[in-house]
């Protein structure tokens, strides 16, 4: 099996806020990108996902600020195919690669929320949507790796002489990350992606969708042991397993006290096959595995990576290690509290899980 790195990606964001935060103060704040993004980095991350919302500032210009104002840190910047050409798309994505000297990543979000979809002025359909993300990712590819230029009539794109002059620094290009857990959105993923990207699902969840991955990429004819897996989940430490879960029901009573009459009422059913996983997930129990928890997912609908690891940094970092034993090697994590978070992790939760990861490789060494 190909050897992958062991990767941390955090999240920044324009400004603070999270489900137990109402955001305040100016919608971007760039004094506090500056500061989120140098925390991750001084705590050894190696990126950070940068968001996209169809309200939200551009999520491509907040990343330069924040490259420019640190050295080292990756980008994993979110992009919905389907709202510029997939050629302009690939040079600006070019132009930051070369600009923060080889720190981007492009993480490829098809949408899973029409009502936000139409404010982008965007009304296709699931399905299309992906078919359309499918042949977008195939021009970034070509446009960042063609060495002419080229020729393309498909469904949703006809070019004539499609170039860049501008390359990514990195080759053959910027790494691709895709989500989406639809049978469609699988497909395009073994196609394209270098890591695939899902939500905190239990182990046995995780297994199915590494499994169904590996078989789109084959299909696909590459080699399924090349495409890596990336797991979102929002750690909840404590000096003890007692304190993180005295720390978990206060999240969740202020997550309550927020909603209101809101509160575990999700309306309508999502579209988004991720969350439908997560809430399936949620209506196994509070607790999954050992201590995968689920009660945030189930309150807000599940419409973002929102269950949750829970317990001593030691503890959540034999958790990880568990979902890094069936083939994940990119752990996703942020707070609820999320510059102090991601602080605690840099400093607690970071070196232990590589340290938990490193012994189980050197036992599973001996052992063999």
């Amino acid at each position: 099996m190909t050897h992958h790195p062991l990767e941390f990606i955090g999240m920044i964001s324009h400004r603070h806020g999270s489900e137990i935060h109402p955001p305040s103060g100016p919608i971007l704040d760039p004094d506090y990108v500056v500061r989120f993004a140098r925390a991750h980095e001084d705590g050894g991350f190696d990126r950070v996902l940068v968001a996209w919302h169809s309200t939200h500032p551009d999520a491509l210009l907040v990343a330069s600020h924040a490259a420019a104002n640190t050295t080292r840190i990756g980008f994993m910047v979110a992009h919905r195919p389907g709202f510029i050409a997939p050629t302009l798309a690939a040079r600006q994505f070019a132009t930051f690669d070369q600009l923060s000297g080889g720190r981007a990543a492009i993480h490829i979000i098809t949408g899973g929320n029409p009502a936000e979809q139409q404010q982008d002025g965007d009304f296709l359909d699931h399905d299309p949507r992906y078919a359309r993300s499918d042949e977008y990712v195939g021009l970034l590819r070509r446009v960042w790796t063609s060495e002419t230029p080229f020729d393309h009539d498909g469904a949703h794109y006809r070019l004539r002489g499609a170039f860049s002059e501008i390359k990514p620094v990195q080759k053959p290009h910027i790494p691709i990350y895709f989500g989406g857990s639809s049978d469609v959105a699988i497909e395009a993923a073994g196609r394209h992606a270098d890591v695939y990207a899902f939500w905190g699902e239990t182990l046995d969840q995780a297994r199915e969708t590494i499994a169904r991955v590996r078989a789109s990429a084959a299909r696909a004819g590459r080699d399924p042991a090349n495409i890596r897996f990336s797991l979102s989940v929002r750690p909840v430490l404590g000096d003890t397993e007692e304190a993180a879960w005295a720390r978990a029901r206060g999240i969740l009573d202020r997550i309550r006290e927020l909603r209101g009459d809101r509160f575990g009422k999700v309306h309508p059913k999502p579209e988004s096959e991720g969350s439908r996983r997560l809430l399936t997930a949620a209506s196994g129990g509070a607790v999954r595995d050992k201590r995968l928890w689920t009660e945030v997912a189930a309150a807000v609908g599940a419409g973002a990576n929102t269950t949750a690891l829970v317990g001593t940094p030691d503890q959540v970092a034999e958790a990880l290690a568990e979902y890094h034993a069936i083939g994940v090697t990119t752990f996703l994590i942020r707070g609820f509290d999320p510059l102090e978070d991601a602080i605690a992790y840099g400093r607690d939760l970071l070196s232990a899980t590589r340290t938990v990861i490193a012994a189980r490789a050197s036992n599973d060494l001996a052992a063999a």
